[in-house]
């Protein structure tokens, strides 16, 4: 089977084909750390991790790289705000960023580059620039001169004549043209700055990402990412002065871009103030939920949150645990050695969905259907373990760890509940109800049922007597 992947910048799917064979070079914009993260940030993340760890899992020799933006003017703007050195809040923000990915599961980038240690670096390229000509000084800041550069809205698709003053390009007086976007800014006294051919200032925005890329996967690589909101001006200005500074092109071969996360049909937005941020999110639900919740989308599609698809997400995470419960709790009993036709007729079949949940992946990582594969697996397994209770130890390991290993490529069902002792309380609420039942008081054993649901407690009717097993999920 071969990887597919939908590149922003030919609007088309694409046979992937990494520039280094087996080398894979991935690049995606880290945060600005001037605030906590929200969960929009861990949608496009969470999607990227998972990008990353199938291309591993393919056998691709993967790099990846998320930079730390720890000087930027809204870091500025808000430590005057609060009265506080910006340095010290842009590691204030930064350690709670990590805190949040470890949280939700991420693996690790192999590097998180921050821009103030690569200044002199920043310096350099812009140099670069101005000897090449697609640089100017005004005023001791440095521009982008976008009229100068060949293929400007090659990844956007606007044109020069689409953009305008104040709409989405800063406007400054000093500027040549609207779109010139600034590569060193002047600082402004009390700003933390730096010393440069141009006076002391501090780096724009844009040009951290090009020289932070270049610097850890070299002149062109293979996929850089972020969200939908960074494809102008963000990425297409990244475009402009990367293949201005190395005269090597494409800079990036495949452009992929994670859809909007809406909350209440609006996009989630530091600047519409309707933000959930991560830490709040892991009070109230668990961090898998939202992974799951993620990943029951494709990666470019938007996702409403609101409570409705949250629980939607725990109950199908749920049900998938269920199951590996069932198989890790018939492992630990005793069991019959030989290995019936029946095992051998399903276990032949296992092969089959591994295949159809790499084909999901293969299609642009499309982890909606892979979770797909993994229900009808779910609903395969407990059709053959009810009716093949004496199952082998063996054949049960071999359906359990297929679960785990592709579960292991969305980050997900990794979870192991140890079973321990009810509460007092607990144990009174099922004698209820186990009276209420035996009495035909259908009414009032639904609502405990219900009730020890919120407590956590799944309670399962069987023919040898109710049976309970513990919840993962977090109730909000």
């Amino acid at each position: 089977m071969v990887l597919k992947v939908y590149n922003t910048l030919s609007r088309k799917v694409e046979i992937f084909q990494p520039l280094g064979n087996n080398n894979v070079l991935i690049y995606v914009c880290g945060p600005t750390v001037y605030d906590y993260s929200h969960i929009g940030h861990a949608r496009t993340y969470i999607a990227f991790d998972v990008i990353v760890r199938y291309l591993r899992y393919k056998g691709y020799d993967t790099k990846y790289i998320v930079n730390i933006t720890n000087i930027e003017d809204k870091i500025i703007n808000r430590a005057k705000k609060l009265n506080e050195d910006p340095k010290e809040l842009a590691d204030r923000y930064e350690k709670t960023f990590f805190d949040d990915m470890k949280a939700l599961g991420l693996e690790k980038a192999d590097a998180y580059p921050r821009v103030t240690e690569h200044i002199q670096d920043i310096i350099k390229y812009i140099q670069v620039l101005v000897d090449k000509n697609y640089a100017y000084q005004a005023n001791g800041d440095v521009y982008f001169d976008v009229r100068k550069a060949e293929n400007y809205g090659v990844l956007s698709r606007q044109s020069l004549g689409d953009v305008k003053a104040g709409a989405r390009v800063e406007p400054n007086e000093n500027k040549k043209f609207p779109a010139d976007f600034a590569l060193w800014k002047t600082a402004k006294p009390g700003e933390p700055s730096w010393e440069s051919p141009w006076g002391n200032g501090r780096p724009g925005w844009h040009i951290e990402c090009s020289v932070l890329s270049i610097k850890y996967l070299g002149p062109q690589i293979d996929i850089h990412g972020g969200g939908q909101d960074l494809i102008f001006p963000h990425h297409e200005n990244e475009i402009l002065q990367s293949e201005s500074m190395t005269g090597r092109k494409p800079f990036v071969k495949y452009w992929l871009h994670t859809g909007m996360l809406n909350l209440k049909g609006e996009k989630m937005s530091k600047s519409l103030g309707n933000i959930f941020v991560i830490g709040d999110f892991l009070k109230k639900y668990d961090a898998e939920t939202l992974r799951f919740m993620v990943l029951s989308a494709h990666y470019r599609s938007p996702i409403n949150f609101n409570n409705r698809t949250l629980n939607q997400a725990s109950r199908n995470l749920e049900r998938l645990y269920i199951t590996i419960d069932k198989l890790r709790k018939m492992i630990g009993e005793e069991r019959p050695e030989t290995t019936g036709q029946k095992e051998f007729t399903f276990l032949k079949s296992l092969d089959g969905y591994k295949q159809e949940f790499i084909k999901a992946m293969d299609d642009d990582f499309n982890t909606s259907l892979a979770l797909t594969v993994l229900f009808n697996l779910a609903r395969k397994t407990n059709l053959f373990i009810n009716k093949n209770p004496e199952a082998n130890k063996g054949s049960l390991e071999k359906i359990l760890n297929l679960f785990l290993e592709l579960g292991g490529i969305l980050g997900l069902l990794h979870k192991v509940v140890e079973s321990e002792e009810l509460t007092k309380e607990i144990m009174e609420l099922i004698k209820e109800r186990e009276s209420a039942r035996a009495k035909g008081d259908w009414e009032k054993s639904d609502r405990i049922r219900a009730e020890l649901r919120q407590k956590g407690i799944q309670l399962e009717d069987t023919q040898e007597g109710v049976k309970w097993r513990r919840l993962r999920r977090i109730k909000h």
